[in-house]
């Protein structure tokens, strides 16, 4: 652009602040009529009016005509005219406040605000305010040196810029400059006469600069501190901490736990959208869900296996609505999800799952629909044992509420890359040989699970944390919980000739099989490969392993029942063979894999009767398979031999010798639970024949008068008790869920794969009501043959003690070495008491919740400390580091840069307040330079974090790479794409990326474009698998994603120096 013109348009090489510099260097004196004055932007001149003697800049507020008459007249002010004259500073006040507080962080912007500020005080710069309902303009007038010219008295800019960074460099403006004497004289004779009518603000400015503004030096350490936790904790403060219950049960006792448990629960479910509520079975976790959904707007769905469902159970889901009066919910059962798909669920906003732990595998179809009907509402988990194999369990069920790859935990916003490195690290080590070492890893892991994830988003109490926080309530209550003694093993011995055909078995079934029965893929030479299906064979065969030795371990009736089965399945699979077929089905392997999971032994055995599997023919196997199947079948027949010589049971003749000799079990009721129903009928029969008429046997199998049976004679809370039962025998049907605290006694005839159903099971009977003080638990451990082949203590053992450090509990489970610890994963809003562990949210929330109550001046000074606001202290660290709280929306997060460091590293609240705590005579340090660079380092990272949806997929494996890839081509190909179809394709790689999509959909869509073969390369076909793949319900936003405004500012709440 031609620098000719008289025009001046910002455009590069000939800014505002460019002529200003050429011209300020030769004046007198500089006078500014602006609407907006930001002295943020007046570093970019100030160099040019060193040597200017006298500045006066002069700015419209928006005082109404009233309040500025008053304050012209000047004399004689009545109260109500000082009062006015007040509210104009503050106005003054408040357009500076809000200036700094979008003003850009850097030092040149402080270092040009301190110049200001030295000139204000000088005399050299003043200035004025005026009604700007009046004004409007944006007039600069330079009044030259007389030795430059006689002709020339000054020059005018007048235009569009306002005296900000922006007005003078960077938006595009349009000013022209006059040099004629004529308009110097007439706009500086008007510029007179609106200063003389104007208001002197320049102490105003200085005042809330250095008060009320980010470069204030007064705020001190402890006053930031309080200042973190005040901003961190904005909504807790702004919450009751009262719920509200209009309407209660019968006899109903208002504790104080499980009202706070309410509260915690509500904040977490609407900071996250999902909340666990894992109080220790017992503790009335059902009561806890009604009552939070009594504080919930919107509809709630109730996802619940069915015997929870039961009315006629007073303590079901329905009753329990009832009873605190919650309007128009919906119960399904777990088996029934497929009446909830295809939008049928999407009237409700809260999800409430009971056992959510049954719905930790991703790779199941119930999961599948389960993350359909979930997505977009609130999800609340209720289970006492979400943990139960691997860290993947607990990612399965946040994943419902969050996503994987961009959640907004805390310092975690990558999920999935953090469970795979626990995953890894548990797998690196062996069970079986270094069993200690494995044990310490899973508890390792456990502890970053709790510490990391858990923290935020579950509600957890024991009973111990419940008599050590509550205990004045739980004395007002006339409450008190039963001695839980350590479990107390039972033992059997085996005779000479049982040991040997025990030991023979045992050898037979881990050396002598080949199990080919179950993978015949491994023997196949067709074309009709299929790589998935040979790998769920292969874990096939290992599950048919540990199901007959583990039916060996549960009883000896039970191993004959399987091997009969086994007997018969071999036969009628080599017949089929020879006639020329063999049938495999992958997703038989698959559900098995489901119920092996889930210890569901007794639905494998079902699952296997059905020969609804492919055809394949035989001639397209290896000669080795028939020979192999004919080998096992051997093996199997010769098991079968054997067992015939046994005519006891040494293991059933050491209970029933135990419940006539052992005095905690003469005339009680007690509870006898196994995982086989075949065992589970076997000792009825045995022990009824020794207490005729009392004992009852309940399985899956067993009708509704046998349920109301068990809860008449086992269920305290009954309103018609029976006392014809004493001794009952049941499988995991009544593991969960019920009451059976008639009784405080569990006997476990045999342990589960899963060790935590163990828990549920003794939570049976020690429940919050009990009227007995004492619960007794006796397991029956597996044969030191039985363990070395499937190494079932061990694993119980390691996946017991990683339970423990994960999420704590209040009794030991299953040996009387285990560690018990509580890790308090909750917060008492009331109760803090001095065992508090030092570091948690509620110390934290706690310390300001009482300088609010206890020093409301000093909380009000803390509320209006201003944005962006900064101090420093003195720490022992090794090097200078930066501490910054920033916010967008709803999304919090903390980055600490170090000088010594290149990347800023996220941290977490309570670590941040760990750092920031100090006392409040803590001495101000001064603030390095570099503070701006570390800042910078923040900033950046925080960008990095909220655009970490837009990353690539990095990390991940497997079909999502593999899909997106496919996705990527065809998108270029998008030419045939209607434009409702591209928006459709580019959702779906949103969803990919961010992995929320659950296996069983991915692996759908990859099979269909596998039978797709070359044509995947045609665009509109592979859309067309993806729309029938893709339930509309899985494309939709979590809950808390739908929350966060996207177009928030993003803001820089506080940072802390810490000086080494």
């Amino acid at each position: 652009m031609s620098q000719n013109t008289k025009f001046i348009t910002n455009e590069e090489g000939f800014t505002l602040a460019d002529k200003f510099r050429t011209i300020i260097k030769k004046s007198e004196s500089f006078d500014a009529l602006v609407g907006y004055f930001y002295s943020s932007g007046f570093h970019a001149i100030y160099p040019s009016l060193e040597n200017t003697e006298k500045i006066r800049i002069l700015i419209g507020i928006s005082t109404n005509k009233d309040t500025y008459d008053l304050i012209s007249e000047g004399n004689q002010l009545d109260i109500d005219q000082i009062t006015s004259y007040a509210e104009t500073k503050e106005e003054v006040g408040a357009k500076v406040q809000a200036e700094m507080e979008s003003s850009e962080d850097s030092e040149s912007v402080e270092e040009g605000v301190n110049k200001f500020i030295d000139w204000i005080r000088s005399g050299k710069l003043t200035i004025r305010a005026y009604d700007s309902q009046n004004i409007h303009a944006k007039l600069y007038v330079m009044t030259m040196e007389p030795d430059i010219s006689e002709f020339q008295k000054g020059i005018v800019i007048t235009g569009s810029s306002n005296f900000t960074k922006s007005g003078l460099i960077d938006n595009l403006e349009f000013n022209v400059e006059l040099k004629d004497p004529a308009d110097y004289n007439f706009a500086k004779d008007k510029f007179d006469e609106l200063w003389d009518k104007s208001i002197d603000v320049s102490e105003q400015y200085v005042e809330t600069i250095q008060k009320k503004t980010w470069l204030s030096n007064k705020i001190t350490p402890y006053e930031l501190y309080l200042k973190f936790l005040y901003e961190h904790f904005i909504k807790e403060l702004s919450l009751s901490d009262e719920i509200i219950l209009p309407q209660v049960p019968e006899n109903f006792l208002e504790l104080q736990y499980q009202k706070e448990a309410v509260t915690n629960a509500k904040k977490i479910l609407l900071k996250y959208g999902g909340v666990f509520v894992s109080d220790v079975v017992g503790l009335g976790k059902t009561y806890t869900a009604a009552m939070l959904a009594k504080q919930l707007d919107g509809r709630h769905l109730v996802i619940a296996p069915p015997n929870l469902l039961d009315e006629e159970d007073r303590g079901s889901w329905p009753n329990a609505f009832i009873d605190f009066g919650v309007n128009a919910p919906k119960f399904v059962s777990i088996g029934k999800l497929d009446t909830l798909l295809d939008g049928k669920s999407d009237k409700f906003q809260n999800v409430f799952i009971d056992e959510a732990h049954r719905m930790r595998n991703a790779d199941t179809a119930t999961y599948e629909k389960l993350a359909e009907i979930c997505r977009g509402k609130r999800v609340i988990l209720v289970s006492a044992t979400p943990y139960n194999n691997s860290p993947e369990d607990i990612l399965s069920l946040i994943s419902l509420f969050q996503k994987p790859r961009n959640s907004n935990i805390p310092g975690l916003s990558n999920l999935r890359l953090f469970f795979n490195n626990l995953e890894r690290k548990i797998k690196k080590e062996n069970r079986k040989t270094d069993p200690q070492s494995f044990k310490k890893v899973t508890q390792l892991c456990s502890k970053e699970i709790r510490n990391k994830v858990l923290r935020h988003l579950m509600v957890r109490r024991t009973r111990s944390d419940i008599e050590m926080h509550y205990s004045e309530d739980l004395e007002s209550q006339d409450l008190r919980f039963p001695l839980v003694h350590d479990p107390v093993p039972f033992y059997y011995q085996l005779s000479e000739q049982e040991s040997e055909i025990f030991d023979e078995t045992i050898q037979l079934l881990a050396n002598e099989m080949h199990y080919a029965r179950y993978k015949p893929m491994t023997y196949y030479t067709g074309d009709d490969f299929n790589e998935s299906a040979l790998q769920g064979q292969k874990n096939l065969a290992i599950f048919m392993k540990i199901l007959l030795v583990k039916r060996l371990d549960s009883s000896f009736f039970a191993f004959k029942q399987s091997i009969d089965r086994f007997l018969e399945s071999y036969t009628r699979y080599i017949k089929a063979f020879e006639n020329g077929s063999v049938y495999i089905s992958k997703e038989k392997s698959n559900k098995i894999l489901e119920y092996f999971n889930n210890d569901n032994f007794a639905a494998i055995d079902q699952l296997l009767l059905h020969e609804d599997n492919k055809e394949y023919k035989s001639k397209d196997f290896e000669d080795s398979f028939i020979s192999h199947l004919k080998d096992d079948k051997k093996v199997i027949k010769k098991i079968k031999d054997l067992w015939r010589e046994v005519d006891r049971d040494p293991k059933i003749e050491t209970l029933i010798d135990e419940l006539s000799t052992r005095d905690e079990l003469i005339d009680s009721h007690l509870i006898i639970f196994t995982e086989s129903k075949e065992t589970a009928r076997y000792l009825f029969q045995a022990i009824d024949d020794v207490y005729n008429g009392e004992v009852i046997c309940y399985d899956g199998e067993s009708s509704v008068a046998d349920k109301r049976s068990v809860m008449r004679n086992f269920d305290a809370s009954s309103s018609d008790k029976e006392e014809r039962y004493r001794i009952l025998i049941a499988t995991e049907v009544l593991a969960e869920g019920v009451n059976l605290h008639r009784s405080n006694i569990v006997i476990n005839y045999d342990i589960p794969w899963n060790p935590t159903k163990i828990m549920q099971r003794v939570g049976r009977v020690n429940r919050l009501d009990t009227t007995f003080d004492e619960i007794h638990t006796f397991n029956y451990f597996p044969s030191i043959e039985v363990d070395d082949q499937i190494a079932l203590k061990s694993a119980a053992e390691s996946k017991i003690a990683g339970f423990h450090e994960l999420l704590g509990d209040d009794a030991k489970i299953l040996t009387d070495n285990e560690e018990i610890v509580s890790h308090s994963l909750f917060n008492t809003l009331n109760t803090l008491q001095d065992e508090e562990e030092p570091d948690s949210e509620l110390k934290y929330l706690k310390i300001i919740k009482d300088i609010r109550k206890n020093n409301p001046n000093l909380f009000e000074r803390i509320k209006t400390l201003p944005k962006k606001a900064r101090s420093s202290k003195k720490v022992g660290s090794d090097s200078n580091a930066l501490v910054s709280f920033f916010r967008k929306g709803d999304i919090e997060k903390f980055f600490i840069a170090r000088k010594d460091q290149h990347a800023a590293e996220e941290s977490d609240p309570i670590a941040v307040a760990s750092l920031l705590e100090c006392l409040p005579g803590m001495k101000r340090e001064t603030i390095p330079g570099d503070i701006y660079e570390l800042l910078d380092n923040n900033k950046s990272a925080f960008r990095e974090t909220l655009n970490a949806n837009e990353n690539t997929l990095g990390g991940n494996k497997g079909n999502v790479k593999t899909l997106f890839g496919i996705l990527k081509v065809i998108k270029k190909q998008s030419q045939q794409f209607t434009e409702e179809q591209e928006d459709y394709l580019e959702r779906v790689m949103t969803i990919l990326k961010e992995e929320m999509l659950p296996k069983k959909t991915l692996s759908s869509i990859m099979k269909s474009l596998e039978n797709l073969g070359q044509d995947t390369s045609e665009p509109l076909k592979v859309i067309n698998i993806l729309k029938s793949s893709i339930p509309d319900g899985l494309l939709k936003s979590h809950y808390v994603e739908n929350q966060i405004v996207s177009n928030a500012k993003s803001e820089v709440i506080l940072s802390m120096y810490l000086k080494s």
